[in-house]
């Protein structure tokens, strides 16, 4: 391997995906975008699925377009990785084919799930066991709703059944793995005392490896499809979140938004960490790479915001970011608030109806001017996002000094500023491809390009122009008035 190496990452997310060329050669960061790609989940046999033909068709145009770009800068693809959003699976049979297509975790099949699975075993020995926190749409979950599943098939998470497809082997990497709520925290594999109790046979999963590791050399059918006769297969965090958090230059008093479609936030750590307190305020511990912990929560995200945007489109809005930012930024006070984590948010047929539902129980104006609306829920993400850090801090015995935004959130100024005021840290944004960036890194370190986390870390922060957000004082009596809110919904 030598300096001038290319790597491609391969990033998923909930609905569109890119596949990006990148090196670490001495004179810089070589970071290309080869090509994006949208598939919307779609209704098919009964439920709301993802068209895998099309994804893996898509990845395989990226990976010719990339192939032929090295060529151009007359280097060597060392390898590919791919990652993707968490906790959705494909089931393939004994022959390696696909028995349908994947269930997107937003379908409406694990509805009252939890509370079954709870009756075969307590919620406090599985999250004793695992360390996750509960989402009606963990893979625990879509398990327990899943028909009876033939004998002979195994199934791979998305990441894992691209990789599957690309060298016809498979394995299950460990911080995708993790977010099943099917791991044991301890020890790091599959918990058999978990499955025997969930009736889920050992034979439906596949071996766990680290990220970094090898899954194999493209096969030979692939390889003459794209152009990569001698590239392999390297098996990043194959969870986006795993890779973000990987990519960002953090320290352990540096907390992390990894800001998109979903917002994870949190705190990396050297060690789980289980206990009542974590599990009354439902934190998790995601596996991280090089022996770390990505101890955070969930938070809606701005899924709520894209999901307004469509809607304003549908009938014709222009609901640009760029311009509800804009306005955002032109408006002084906060407003209405919402509590972001209501799971009617979670996939409505209307987004507006949902948000002005929650508006009327809790006795707040309601608007329909589109950038009022954004300015609230980007108001609401801010507090809580604080709430969250807070929270991180009493849970961890950290003393936070700053938060670290990655993803493309980090775009949204006007919500970096405000995630400061309400949070009262100093917010650091800059790195919005940062699942990418740390998708490379890791592939990176593999190939021996660095020596470990630290070294691709200290190369990613001299390339990255940082913007920085200073916090400023925000009303009292607006911080009340939200934690009210927050405390109403999170008591239901």
């Amino acid at each position: 391997m030598n300096n001038d190496s290319l790597y491609i990452a391969v990033d998923l997310g909930a609905g569109s995906g890119r596949v990006f060329i990148g090196g670490f050669g001495f004179e810089g960061f070589l970071f290309e975008e080869a090509h994006r790609f949208t598939y919307p989940p779609h209704f098919e046999r009964g439920y709301l699925r993802w068209d895998f033909s099309a994804i893996f068709d898509n990845i395989k145009t990226g990976l010719r377009i990339a192939a032929e770009r090295a060529n151009e800068l007359g280097s060597e693809i060392e390898s590919i990785g791919v990652d993707s959003w968490a906790v959705d699976y494909g089931l393939i049979d004994e022959s390696g084919n696909l028995l349908a297509n994947p269930v997107c975790y937003r379908d409406s099949r694990t509805a009252g799930v939890m509370e079954k699975v709870f009756q075969l075993i307590s919620k406090d020995e599985i999250f004793e066991t695992t360390g996750i926190q509960f989402l009606p749409f963990n893979t625990i979950f879509q398990l327990a709703a899943e028909a009876q599943i033939p004998n002979g098939t195994r199934l791979l998470l998305i990441p894992d059944l691209i990789n599957f497809r690309l060298t016809g082997n498979a394995a299950t990497e460990f911080t995708n793995a993790t977010t099943t709520q099917l791991i044991n925290a301890a020890t790091g594999d599959w918990d058999l005392k978990l499955l025997e109790k969930l009736n889920i046979r050992r034979s439906l999963l596949t071996d766990i490896v680290p990220a970094g590791s090898e899954i194999g050399k493209l096969t030979e059918e692939i390889a003459a499809e794209v152009g990569l006769s001698t590239t392999k297969v390297i098996a990043p965090a194959t969870h986006d979140t795993g890779s973000a958090v990987a990519g960002l230059p953090l320290n352990n008093e540096t907390a992390f938004i990894s800001s998109g479609t979903w917002s994870l936030v949190g705190l990396e750590l050297d060690k789980v960490l289980i206990n009542e307190e974590v599990a009354k305020h439902n934190f998790t511990n995601e596996g991280g790479v090089y022996g770390t912990n990505r101890f955070l929560k969930n938070v809606m995200g701005l899924w709520i915001l894209e999901s307004c945007r469509r809607e304003w489109e549908a009938i014709g809005i222009n609901a640009d970011h760029s311009t509800l930012i804009a306005e955002a930024q032109k408006r002084g006070g906060v407003g209405s608030l919402i509590f972001p984590d209501d799971e009617r948010f979670l996939n409505p047929d209307s987004m507006l109806k949902a948000i002005e539902q929650q508006l009327i129980e809790t006795n707040q104006p309601v608007s329909r001017n589109p950038f009022l609306i954004a300015k609230m829920i980007m108001d609401s993400l801010a507090f809580r996002y604080a709430s969250v850090l807070k929270k991180t801090a009493q849970l961890t015995g950290k003393n936070l000094t700053g938060v670290m935004v990655g993803g493309g959130g980090g775009r949204n100024s006007y919500l970096n500023q405000m995630t400061a005021n309400a949070s009262g840290l100093k917010v650091t944004a800059g790195l919005t491809e940062a699942t990418v960036t740390g998708n490379l890194a890791v592939q990176a370190i593999a190939s021996g390009r660095f020596r470990d986390l630290e070294d691709a870390r200290s190369f990613i922060s001299k390339q990255i122009v940082m913007q920085h957000f200073e916090p400023k004082p925000v009303n009292a009596a607006v911080r009340e008035r939200y934690a009210a809110i927050e405390e109403r919904y999170l008591s239901v």
